[in-house]
């Protein structure tokens, strides 16, 4: 067996597309795999579906906290600030406050807001018809997450771009043509946390419905969510909020662009959209990883790791699984079952999950219906980070229908 050139760190990797097949090559012959990371040590890739769900099950061994979700290792003051984020604590902490939170997005208020998201999607579709040539990510897809998390908050509109823009910033500083230094991308973490931050302090005990009053004036197990805590919260739940959505609908809306047939079969039968938003899930998985810290000496899979090594679990390799999914890398949008981890697993699994597939199943619903085609005028290009996973840019020509 031949070692090939396994490089998954740097962010050049991803821009020409996801290396599937280094990540086949890992789940084949090393699903534990030491990578050497650039300024110095290294970190194990976990690349197998069940590895990586058995991992994300074991929050005693493996741990969001001691380290956060991201490769680099953190300053301690910005390790600090990101326990306060749901993403970065481990039990007990995290139970408590997630329930708060995961109150707020029952199905019964899915299906309250479902209008709302439907409404702000036409409005959407009403301003790309007059601007038929236009980039898809950012004046289309990108628009309806941004829209539907502030409304859901109470953000004022004219905050919108401002949220939209540090969200960017905080996720996707290793491309030139979205980020910024680590100083800047440092700021707008600041910024949108005490943004965050003043917002819950004007609507603390003041009742409410949106979002933010609902949250910090509830309590749940004896505890109510203070500002300190909220400002970590928005930065998580905008952040969220914009990439995961955006990426699943510009990834589903290119992949049917490579398939017509596929397109017109859900135009033509809109009830296979709750499947193919799946699929399109599995095939765009927004974030490529997440990081765990061991917390002890233990084994993954067989292969011994020690406390404090950085465990990353590569989702978009558990994704495309040969022994979980059949002709993995074929878009099927009728793949079932298809227990794909975009989302995560266990007890992080993504709080705003339903959400998003309640905005994508809308949004190609209403699409369908705004426009009789969509044709692409140019080479789409992809973000430049192996953290997020998903296109910047994508050049179409829609055709409104009359």
């Amino acid at each position: 067996m031949s070692l090939p050139a396994i490089e998954l760190y740097d962010p050049d990797v991803y821009a020409a597309g996801v290396p599937h097949e280094q990540m086949r090559w890992l789940r084949e012959h090393a699903p534990v795999y030491w990578h050497r990371h650039p300024d110095g040590g290294g970190f194990w890739l976990v690349s197998r579906h069940a590895d990586v769900v058995a991992v994300s099950r074991d929050h005693r061994s493996f741990s969001s906290e001691r380290g956060f979700v991201m490769i680099d290792d953190l300053a301690a003051d910005i390790l600090a600030d990101t326990r306060g984020q749901l993403l970065g604590m481990d039990p007990p902490r995290h139970g408590p406050i997630r329930r708060v939170v995961i109150e707020r997005f029952t199905q019964r208020m899915l299906e309250q807001l479902e209008p709302r998201v439907r409404a702000i999607t036409r409005g959407i579709f009403a301003a790309a018809r007059g601007k038929p040539d236009c980039d898809f990510v950012y004046d289309v897809a990108g628009q309806l997450p941004t829209a539907v998390i502030c409304t859901m908050l109470g953000v004022p509109e004219e905050m919108w771009h401002q949220v939209r823009e540090w969200s960017d910033r905080s996720t996707s500083a290793s491309d030139p043509d979205i980020g910024c230094s680590p100083a800047q991308q440092r700021e707008a973490g600041i910024a949108m946390g005490m943004y965050g931050y003043s917002l819950a302090a004007e609507r603390k005990d003041r009742g409410g419905e949106d979002l933010i009053s609902l949250l910090v004036n509830v309590e749940v197990d004896g505890h109510k969510v203070s500002e300190a805590e909220f400002a970590s919260l928005f930065l998580q739940i905008t952040v969220a909020g914009n990439e995961t959505t955006r990426a699943l609908i510009a990834t589903g809306m290119h992949e049917l662009l490579q398939r017509p047939a596929l397109y017109r079969e859900l135009e033509a039968e809109p009830a296979l959209l709750p499947g193919a938003i799946e699929e399109m899930l599995r095939w765009s998985t927004p974030l490529h990883h997440f990081r765990r810290t061991a917390t002890r000496d233990c084994e993954i899979a067989g292969q011994p790791v020690r406390e404090n090594d950085r465990v990353v679990l590569l989702y978009t390799s558990a994704n495309f699984d040969e022994t979980v999914f059949a002709d993995p890398m074929r878009f099927d949008i009728r793949r079932n079952p298809n227990p794909h981890l975009a989302f995560g697993h266990g007890i992080h699994l993504c709080l705003g999950a339903n959400l998003a597939r309640l905005e994508a199943r809308v949004f190609f619903e209403e699409f369908f219906r705004h426009f009789s085609g969509i044709e692409a005028t140019g080479e789409a290009r992809r973000i430049r980070s192996n953290l997020v996973n998903g296109h910047k840019y994508m050049p179409v020509r829609l055709h409104p229908r009359a």
